[in-house]
C-alpha cells in the first residue's frame, strides 16, 4: 500500500504536551513512538480468518450476527394496512419510561420505529438525571433483541407455558398456606416499586411466616447504615453539587457510579468553567473516573480513607474552631499530614458552601464521619440533603443472605422464589450459597439469561426485558416514574409482578392491570386517564417527590464507632470494585459493553488485576503476567495489569467476570473476583498474597492505538495560570496556510460545527457507545481489537500528566472533525470522501473501493475500514435494532462520523414543512444527547446565537492539529483545573 499520509510525525512540540504519556510502560520509554499510525498487522488482509470462524468465535450479539438464527414466530405475520393512529410509517415515536438502576428509577426517553425501540436517551425532566445517560444505559437496547436471551418457562424437564405456568404457581402458594409460608422465602433485588411494595405487603399478609430478604453484590447498603449509626434510621443521602465550592471525597466515585452520578456530574460539571471553579479532592485507591477529574487526586489504600478523614476532622477541630469534630479527630501520619491540613483548610474557607461524600465501597463508619463532618461545617440542607429512603429494603447486604444461606443449610426453606441477579455467581464465598441451593425443594428463579443460579433452580422462568414490562419506580427523592413497555415481549417470558401476583392467584390479571388499578387506588377514580396519559407522557408523576429532612447526627456515637475500627494491618490489600461495563456482571453478554473501552484502563473483552508501578516493582510483575491471588485459603489467577495513580500496597479486583455459565460473548472472559470475597470483607482486606505463575495472557487495550506523537492534542492548564499560558494556546487557533483551496461556508444558511469542553468532560463514554446505538455500528472481537481494527467512530482518549505514581489526566473524545481542507479527500481516487454544500465532510460507500488511502491521510486517526462483513446473517430480532435512517454499510468501505447527517435531515424535513430554517440548536447530535455533563454541542455556526458559536468564540477555544491546515469544523476547548496553592 503507497503511503500518502502527510508528513507530519516527525514533528515534537514543546510546552505541555511533551509531559503527557497514555501508559506506564510508554512514560518509561519502554515503548517508542512508532514511525507510522498503526499497530504491527493491522493493515493485513486476516488470512485463513473467514466469516464462519469469526461467528464461531464471537458469537450471536457480539457481531450482531448470529451462529443460528432465530425461530421464525408461531403466528402468521401480516403488515398493518391502517397502522394505528399515532403511528406514521417512517418517522419515529418517542415514549418515556424508566430503568432500574440500584433500585431507583432512571429517566428515558425511548426512540421507536413502527413498534421498534432502537434508540435511549434520558428524560430531561427527570430529577435523577436530566437527560442524561452513560454507557451501560445506552447499551441496554441490544439485549432486547439478543436472540441468546432466556426463553419461556420450565419446571424440571418439563416446558410450560404462562397459564400452566401460573397454576402450577398458585397451587405451590396454596400449599404454604397452613403453616402461614413459614418455609417460604423470596430472595429479591432492591427497588423502590410502589406497586412491588404493595404486592409484597399482601404476601406477607397471606404467609405472615414467609420472609423477603434482598440482595445486591453492589449497592448503597453501607450509605444506609451510615446513616443509621448517624441519625438512628436509614436514610438516603442527596448531593447538591451546585452550590459546592470545595468537595471531597472519600473514596466517592460520585461522578460515575455513587448516589445519584449523572445529576451530580452534571452539575459539577456546571461548576468547572465559570470564574467561580469548584475545586474536588479525591481520595482513594484505584484511578476512577471521579479521581480523573480531581484537582489534588490522593492515592491511598481503601482500609486508610477512614484514617484521613480523622485527620481532617483532627485538624478541623484544632486550628478552625470546628470543635463538634474533635471526638472523631485523629492526627494525621506519615506523608498524608500536609494533605489533611490543606484539605481542613479548604473546606473551613467554604463552610455552607463544601461537601464530603463517601463511597459506597467504604464502611458505615465512613459514612457516618461524613455525615457528622457536614453537618458540623453547615452544609448539612444546603449541599447535603437526607430524605426516607424509598427502597423496599434498606438494608442488603450480605447479612440477609448469610441469614437465608444459614435457614436453607438448616432444611428449614422448601421454597424460594429468586428474582436477584444470579445470587450463586455474586454471593460471598463464605457463604457456601452455590452448594447449599440445591438443598431446596422448589426453587424458582426468574432471570433475563442463563446462569449459575438458572442452572441450579427447579423452576427456570425468563424474565421479560424492561421495555416489554409494566411497573413504576421511584426516583431517591421520591418521584415516580410509571415503566411502560414500548414491544410486546420477544419471546414468552414474565414480569416480577406477575410472578409475585400468581402468589395471590392473580397473575393471569397481567402486568398492566396490576400496575393501573394501584395507582387508581392511590390516586383516585376521577379524571384518573387523564392523569395517566399525562405520567406515561412526562415520564414522572407530578407531585410525588418525598420532603428532605434535617436530622441532627449523634456525634458521639459516632466517635464511638469510628474509634471501634481496628487500625489497618500491614500488608498487601486485596480491594474489589464494580465494572464501569458489566457493573455487578450482569452486563457480560452485552457484546456493546464488552468492546467498550473501559474509561480508565481502556481494556476490552477481559478484566485484570490492577497494581501500582511500585508493587508490580516488588513483585517482579508486569502488565499481561498471570498471577495467583490467594486470600484466606482462596485462590483465583488473573492476569496483571500495571496502572498510573494506582495506590501502593493494593490490588483491585473488577467484579463481574469470570461466569461459569456464559453465551458466546461472555464465554472465557476474564477472572471470577468474586470467589476471594467474603461476607466481612465486601469490599476491601489485607492479608492478600500474590505469586506468579510464570504464564502471559494478551490483554486487548485500546489506551496506545493512537498515539499523540508529541504534538499538542489534549490540553489542559490550571486556571490561575491560563491568562499567563493563552500565548501557548494562540498557536492552536487562527487562519493557517491549507493545502486545498479553501471554501468560504459563511454565506451559506447552515455552517454545522461542534465544540466539546474538556473541562466538562469526565470521560465516561457514553457517547461513544450512543453513537453506536445510532448509527449501526458493529463490533469486531478482541483479536480485531488487538490488531486496531476497533469500530467505534467515536472514542475518548485519556492522557496522563505528571509521574506515573501520582499523575493526572484529561479525557478527549475524538471522531472525525469534519475539516474544511481534509487531508482525506485529495488522496481518494474514486471520489467517496467528499464536501457537501454545507461543508460536511461525507462519504459515499456505494463508491468507495477500499484503498484505505484516506486512512492513512488522515491526521486524527478517525476512520474506520471494515474488514469483514460483521452484519450478515443477522437473526430477525437484531435484524430490529438497526436505525433505518442509517446505512448498514457491508463488507470493503470506510466509515466515520457523519455529524448524524441522518437526524440533521430529518430537521430539515422538519423545517421545510413548517416554512421555517432549523434552528441553531435544534438538531442534537446522538453523542450531545447521551453526554450527561454537556461536554459535547452541536448546531449551526452560521448562528451566532446558537450554544456552539459561543463555544467555538471562547478563549479556551483550539483547533486540534491546527498547525495542518485542515480547518476543522470541531473545535475543542481546554481543560481547567482549580489547584490548592497550599498543595502545589
Amino acid at each position: 500500500m503507497p503511503s500518502l499520509r502527510l508528513p507530519i510525525y516527525g514533528q515534537r512540540s514543546s510546552g505541555v504536551d511533551a509531559r503527557r504519556w497514555r501508559s506506564v510502560e510508554q512514560a518509561d520509554g519502554d515503548v517508542e513512538l512508532a514511525p507510522g499510525e498503526f499497530p504491527e498487522g493491522a493493515a493485513e488482509v486476516p488470512e485463513g480468518f473467514g466469516r464462519r470462524s469469526f461467528l464461531q468465535l464471537l458469537g450471536a450479539s457480539a457481531a450482531l450476527a448470529g451462529v443460528a438464527a432465530c425461530k421464525p414466530p408461531r403466528e402468521k405475520v401480516v403488515s398493518y394496512v391502517k397502522p394505528p393512529a399515532s403511528v406514521v410509517p417512517s418517522v419515529p415515536n418517542a415514549y418515556a419510561t424508566a430503568i432500574s438502576r440500584g433500585g431507583y428509577a432512571l429517566g428515558l426517553v425511548v426512540t421507536s420505529w413502527e413498534g421498534r425501540p432502537t434508540k435511549i436517551d434520558g428524560n430531561r425532566e427527570h430529577p435523577a438525571n436530566r437527560g442524561g445517560t452513560d454507557a451501560i444505559t445506552q447499551a441496554s437496547i441490544l439485549d432486547l433483541y439478543d436472540p441468546a436471551r432466556l426463553e419461556g418457562f420450565r419446571r424440571g424437564t418439563r416446558s410450560l407455558g404462562l397459564v400452566p405456568l401460573l397454576q402450577e404457581l398458585s397451587a405451590l402458594a396454596r400449599g404454604h398456606e397452613k403453616d402461614g409460608g413459614a418455609r417460604l422465602r423470596f430472595l429479591v433485588e432492591p427497588t423502590t416499586s410502589p406497586t412491588l411494595a404493595d404486592l409484597r405487603r399482601r404476601i406477607l399478609q397471606r404467609f405472615p411466616n414467609a420472609r423477603f430478604d434482598a440482595w445486591a453484590p453492589v449497592g448503597d447498603d453501607a450509605a444506609r447504615a451510615g446513616a443509621q449509626l448517624a441519625f438512628g434510621r436509614p436514610l438516603d443521602v442527596s448531593l447538591s453539587l451546585v452550590e459546592a465550592d470545595v468537595i471531597l471525597s472519600l473514596e466517592s466515585d460520585l461522578l460515575a457510579v455513587d448516589g445519584e452520578p449523572l445529576r451530580q456530574a452534571r452539575e459539577f460539571a456546571d461548576r468547572r468553567t465559570g470564574e467561580r471553579m469548584n475545586r474536588l479532592y479525591v481520595a482513594e485507591s484505584r484511578f476512577t473516573v471521579t479521581g480523573g477529574m480531581a484537582d489534588h487526586r490522593l492515592r491511598m489504600r481503601s482500609s486508610d480513607v477512614l484514617g484521613f478523614a480523622r485527620a481532617v476532622c483532627a485538624e478541623l477541630a484544632s486550628k478552625h474552631g470546628v470543635g463538634a469534630l474533635a471526638p472523631l479527630g485523629a492526627p494525621a501520619q506519615g506523608p498524608s499530614a500536609k494533605a489533611a491540613a490543606a484539605v481542613a483548610a479548604d473546606l473551613a474557607r467554604a463552610r455552607g458552601r463544601s461537601l464530603v461524600a463517601a463511597g459506597a465501597r467504604q464502611p458505615p463508619a465512613v459514612h457516618a464521619i461524613a455525615a457528622v463532618m457536614n453537618a458540623a461545617l453547615g452544609n448539612a440542607g444546603r449541599t447535603v440533603g437526607y430524605r426516607p429512603t424509598a427502597l423496599l429494603d434498606p438494608d442488603a447486604g450480605p447479612a440477609r443472605l448469610a441469614a437465608l444461606a444459614k435457614e436453607i443449610q438448616a432444611g428449614q426453606v422448601d421454597t424460594v422464589v429468586v428474582t436477584a441477579w444470579n445470587p450463586l455467581h455474586t454471593a460471598p464465598a463464605d457463604l457456601r450459597l452455590r452448594e447449599l441451593f440445591p438443598k431446596v425443594k422448589d426453587s424458582i428463579v426468574l432471570a433475563y439469561r442463563d446462569d449459575e443460579t438458572v442452572r441450579a433452580a427447579g423452576w427456570r422462568l425468563a424474565a421479560s426485558h424492561y421495555l416489554e414490562s409494566w411497573g413504576d419506580l421511584r426516583a431517591r427523592d421520591g418521584t415516580v416514574s410509571i415503566v411502560q413497555p414500548l414491544i410486546q415481549p420477544l419471546f414468552p417470558s414474565i414480569t416480577e409482578v406477575e410472578l409475585l401476583a400468581a402468589f395471590l392467584d392473580e397473575g393471569d390479571r397481567g402486568a398492566w392491570r396490576i400496575v393501573r388499578d394501584g395507582w387508581v387506588a392511590r390516586a383516585g377514580a376521577q379524571g384518573f386517564d387523564g392523569k395517566w396519559d399525562g405520567w406515561l407522557a412526562a415520564g414522572v408523576v407530578s407531585g410525588t417527590a418525598s420532603a428532605a429532612e434535617a436530622p441532627a447526627p449523634e456525634a458521639g456515637r459516632v466517635a464511638e464507632a469510628v474509634r471501634a475500627v481496628a487500625v489497618p494491618a500491614g500488608g498487601l490489600e486485596v480491594s474489589f470494585t464494580p465494572s464501569y461495563k458489566v457493573l455487578d456482571g450482569r452486563h457480560l453478554e452485552n457484546a456493546w459493553l464488552q468492546e467498550f473501552p473501559d474509561p480508565i484502563t481502556k481494556q476490552v473483552w477481559d478484566n485484570a488485576a490492577h497494581f501500582s508501578q511500585a508493587t508490580a516493582t516488588r513483585l517482579g510483575i508486569t502488565s499481561g503476567d498471570v498471577v495467583e491471588l490467594s486470600f484466606r485459603g482462596r485462590k483465583v489467577s488473573a492476569a496483571a495489569l500495571v496502572m498510573p495513580g494506582h495506590a501502593d500496597e493494593a490490588v483491585t479486583l473488577p467484579l463481574g467476570w469470570g461466569q461459569t455459565v456464559t453465551g458466546a460473548v461472555g464465554n472465557g472472559t476474564g477472572f471470577d473476583a468474586y470467589l476471594l470475597r467474603t461476607v466481612d470483607a465486601p469490599w476491601f482486606a489485607t492479608g492478600l498474597e500474590v505469586r506468579r505463575t510464570g504464564d502471559t495472557y494478551k490483554l486487548a487495550t485500546t489506551q496506545e492505538h493512537f498515539q499523540m506523537m508529541g504534538r499538542a492534542i489534549a490540553l489542559s492548564y490550571d486556571a490561575p495560570r491560563f491568562a499567563h499560558e493563552k500565548a501557548e494556546l494562540d498557536e492552536h487557533r487562527g487562519p493557517q496556510p491549507t493545502i486545498q483551496t479553501p471554501i468560504d461556508y459563511t454565506h451559506q444558511d447552515y455552517r454545522w460545527g461542534m465544540a466539546i469542553d474538556l473541562s466538562r468532560c469526565i470521560g465516561c463514554g457514553a457517547c461513544t457507545i450512543a453513537c453506536q446505538a445510532e448509527n449501526n455500528i458493529p463490533v469486531v472481537g478482541k483479536t480485531q481489537v488487538l490488531r486496531s481494527r476497533e469500530m467505534h467512530w467515536l472514542r475518548v482518549d485519556r492522557y496522563f500528566e505528571g509521574p506515573t505514581e501520582d499523575p493526572q489526566t484529561v479525557s478527549q473524545p475524538l471522531a472525525c472533525v469534519h475539516c474544511e481542507a481534509a487531508p482525506c479527500e485529495y488522496v481518494c481516487p474514486v471520489n467517496a470522501t467528499v464536501h457537501g454544500d454545507e461543508g460536511l465532510n461525507e462519504m459515499v460507500y456505494n463508491r468507495c473501493v477500499g484503498t484505505r488511502y484516506c486512512s492513512n491521510n488522515c491526521p486524527y486517526k478517525v476512520r474506520r475500514f471494515n474488514w469483514l462483513d460483521w452484519h450478515g446473517d443477522m437473526p430477525a430480532t437484531l435484524r430490529m435494532l438497526q436505525n433505518p435512517d442509517v446505512t448498514v454499510r457491508a463488507r470493503g468501505v470506510m466509515e466515520k462520523c457523519t455529524y448524524c447527517v441522518q437526524r440533521i435531515e430529518r430537521a430539515r424535513i422538519t423545517a421545510r414543512s413548517a416554512g421555517r430554517k432549523i434552528g441553531g440548536d435544534e438538531v442534537q447530535s446522538a453523542c450531545q444527547q447521551a453526554c450527561p455533563t454537556e461536554a459535547i454541542v452541536f448546531g449551526n455556526l452560521n448562528d451566532p446565537s446558537s450554544a456552539v458559536s459561543k463555544r467555538h468564540a471562547d478563549e479556551r477555544r483550539y483547533d486540534l492539529l491546527h498547525e495542518l491546515g485542515t480547518r476543522p469544523r470541531t473545535a475543542y476547548l481546554v481543560q481547567l483545573r482549580n489547584p490548592n496553592p497550599d498543595l502545589a
